[in-house]
């Protein structure tokens, strides 16, 4: 691919991308991660097991029609971190969403994809001016990626039945993960980016 920093190469190991990149639209899949999935993950999401079978069917329509399909994957600079531990299986990217062979992983340890990662050279490198962003959590990760892709100028599209996220409490209040969900893509739909289905999306 061109258009990579060494700093980008070192972090991917790449093979041959053998999907031609026909289209301008950069489907960002964002911290689809073991952590999150029960038994086992210790951040459980509400509905993220739905979340991530549609989150399914748009990646494999997105490589279908030539979309750059970019993984990004959250792990804890923390030493000693209690969730997304380098090196455990909580970090890596849940079979649901497995990458292909070639396609970009990038590593990620804010909220935000952009930040400390080359997110946005790798969508310029291909000239790309839309994205699609989806994964977890919705009042997190989602949230914040998104809005740093409306302020570096790109169309954004968030998938919000392939987003999860959790019940969280504020000074004594607690808010079912169904209304912070709602709260977040509200927000985002006021501004930010055009939200919608998955399959409102893949009927587009």
């Amino acid at each position: 691919m061109r258009g990579m920093s060494l700093r980008w190469q070192q972090r991917i190991t790449l093979t041959q991308y053998e999907i031609s990149i026909m289209s301008k639209r950069a489907v960002i899949v964002v911290d689809i991660q073991n952590e999150y999935f029960p038994p086992a993950g210790k951040l459980p999401l509400q509905g993220v097991e739905a979340a991530a079978a549609n989150a399914a069917r748009v990646i494999e329509a997105s490589r279908a029609r030539g979309d750059l399909v970019i993984h990004i994957r959250h792990e804890s600079p923390t030493p000693g971190a209690t969730y997304f531990a380098p090196g455990t299986a909580a970090v890596d990217i849940h079979p649901m969403v497995k990458p292909l062979e070639g396609e970009p992983v990038l590593i990620k340890h804010y909220p935000n994809a952009f930040r400390g990662t080359d997110l946005q050279e790798l969508i310029d490198a291909e000239g790309i001016s839309d994205t699609v962003v989806f994964g977890s959590m919705s009042h997190m990760c989602i949230d914040a990626t998104s809005r740093a892709a409306f302020d570096f100028g790109y169309d954004t599209t968030i998938i919000h039945d392939a987003c999860a996220t959790m019940d969280l409490e504020f000074n004594g209040t607690r808010a079912p993960a169904a209304q912070v969900h709602a709260a977040f893509m509200s927000a985002l739909a006021f501004r930010y980016g055009k939200v919608t289905t998955a399959e409102e999306f893949l009927a587009g």
